[in-house]
């Protein structure tokens, strides 16, 4: 599929009710499950370069909007790694009920994580596209600078009276550019459309708390405390131009996949000159990586 066909998808949004609320979510192809997991501020549009790729060639591709993102519903509740690990469980049980494998970015990655762990039967497998550390920065990971910067942040945004303030100008679209400017290595992939797609829910209403509920949420368990856990295989992709979660977060699973003495392998693939978001930055990277990979564990 070229890359032209790949951007002009369009990517048939489904509505699932999850506990009285509205999730969206989509699914194309047919044959061993994936589920593509987003990363915070997304949606499953930010997977519009993989899941035709992957579909077409033989997979059953299912990718969500997780509650409070993209165009399922924004309550006004506490968000938390576990609150979504529950909607991916209940997913699972809904639409998939065979093993899966779980693809994730940035928190989506932790989530993957704590699939595999914490719900073993539910996965065959799990990539990791530049994993988060938790759903948050943890402060004592921050210099004390940065860490009364982002604590003051975390204060301004979550309040009743200054919080819709900040927020309204932190999702201006030339500050999501300026961001992106910042993770994405790749500059080209810097479209009017992602900038779009990232600003729409921002604009819905109850996006203000969401942000703010996941700003001062617990930052979850840690990747080092799950690995252990794990009994199934792992892709880890990794930008190695990533500001956000830098390479050297990436330690612990290179360390890992140098190793011939465990089970389940762990396959490592850095990518140079590519920042936070490798799937959307570099998909002729990526893809044919993932398709690589799924051949050998369909094939063991």
């Amino acid at each position: 599929m070229t890359a032209q066909a790949v951007n002009s998808a369009v990517i048939e949004k489904l509505s699932w009710q999850w506990r009285g609320y509205n999730v969206k979510y989509t699914v194309q192809g047919e044959g061993l499950p994936l589920i593509l997991i987003h990363g915070f501020g997304a949606s499953m549009g930010h997977w519009k370069k993989n899941i035709p790729v992957l579909a077409i060639a033989g997979y059953r591709v299912y990718a969500l909007d997780l509650l409070g993102f993209g165009a399922s519903d924004k309550p006004a509740i506490d968000y938390t790694l576990d609150l979504w690990l529950a909607l991916l469980k209940d997913f699972w049980h809904a639409h998939v009920q065979q093993p899966a494998v779980f693809v994730g970015n940035s928190i989506g990655g932790l989530l993957t994580l704590m699939m595999l762990a914490n719900h073993p039967e539910t996965a065959r497998g799990g990539v990791l596209i530049n994993c988060a550390g938790g759903l948050n920065h943890r402060p004592e990971e921050l210099i004390l600078p940065l860490r009364m910067v982002m604590g003051t942040f975390t204060r301004l945004v979550s309040s009743q009276m200054i919080g819709p303030f900040v927020f309204n100008r932190v999702r201006q679209k030339h500050r999501i550019r300026g961001s992106l400017r910042q993770v994405y290595r790749n500059q080209a992939a810097i479209t009017d459309e992602l900038i779009e797609m990232l600003y729409q829910p921002a604009c819905d209403p109850g996006a203000q708390q969401v942000f703010a509920s996941v700003m001062t949420a617990p930052a979850g368990p840690k990747p080092e405390e799950l690995l252990p856990q794990i009994q199934q295989p792992l892709l880890v992709i990794w930008g190695e131009n990533d500001p956000w979660t830098p390479i050297k977060g990436a330690d612990i699973y290179r360390r890992l996949s140098q190793r011939i003495d465990i089970q389940p392998k762990v396959t490592f693939r850095s990518i140079p000159e590519t920042g936070h978001c490798p799937h959307d930055e570099r998909p002729e990277v990526v893809n044919p990586a993932i398709l690589s990979w799924l051949t050998t564990l369909t094939s063991a």
